[in-house]
């Protein structure tokens, strides 16, 4: 008999979570009063660019894609958010209207924390602040490397970035060699056609890196995936 796995919770998103272990029993309790979860259907906006930001944000469980629109329809992917990571705060930090869309390519779930509780961990746990600085720090430099890798690597080397984003060990920890991820889903967080995006799959592939299985690929060499976007 087949045993159904149960969903991710909050819960189990806090506990691998960098920053929430390590803040004191009364920042951990208002943190738990405060969080709330949304699902966010496929192809839905958790939030759009223009919006006013008012929560930091946990994924529970799916993908998402961070993506810019320009007004005649191109759009530019900035990366993909899976379960484990948490994103906004930048926004959050400026005070401003947030400059790109977070949309679901598979139905997800997220976790929403209140502005307020956010400005107050800000403000009052000293290990919060420093859990800030490196995620932003580690999410720019990775940025910078995929601006790079846009104008200067092929499509083989802009894929295997892209996944190989997916297992960055602070951004988005605890994540599965196996990914249930569609080449659909890869081509949208890679910025490139289904067509060459399934190409350049079959060709890391080949080489031994992942394997393409239904619903999904698994990645046979880690480091050999890291690698190849040096």
């Amino acid at each position: 008999m087949l045993v159904k796995l149960a969903s991710p919770n909050i819960a189990d998103l806090l506990k691998t979570s960098a920053w929430f272990p390590v803040l004191d029993d009364a920042a951990q309790q208002r943190v738990l009063d405060d969080l709330r979860e949304v699902d966010v259907p496929q192809g839905a906006a958790l939030c759009r660019r223009g919006d006013t930001p008012v929560h930091w944000y946990g994924a529970i469980d799916g993908l998402l894609k961070w993506t810019v629109t320009s007004g005649d329809g191109r759009s530019v992917t900035l990366g993909g958010l899976s379960a484990g990571s948490w994103f906004g705060e930048g926004t959050l930090l400026r005070g401003v209207p947030r400059t790109a869309d977070i949309i679901a390519l598979r139905p997800s779930r997220v976790a929403l924390l209140s502005l307020d509780t956010f400005n107050w961990l800000h403000a009052t746990q000293r290990s919060f602040d420093h859990f800030l600085l490196r995620q932003i720090n580690e999410r720019m430099h990775w940025f910078l490397g995929t601006f790079t890798a846009h104008h200067l690597l092929d499509t083989d080397s802009q894929v295997a970035r892209a996944l190989a984003g997916l297992f960055h060990p602070f951004l988005y920890p605890g994540m599965d060699r196996h990914l249930q991820i569609s080449q659909e889903e890869i081509a949208n967080l890679t910025g490139v056609s289904r067509q060459r995006c399934n190409a350049a799959l079959k060709r890391l592939q080949e080489s031994g890196i992942l394997q393409i299985e239904y619903g999904g690929i698994t990645v046979l060499d880690l480091p050999g995936l890291r690698r190849y976007v040096e």
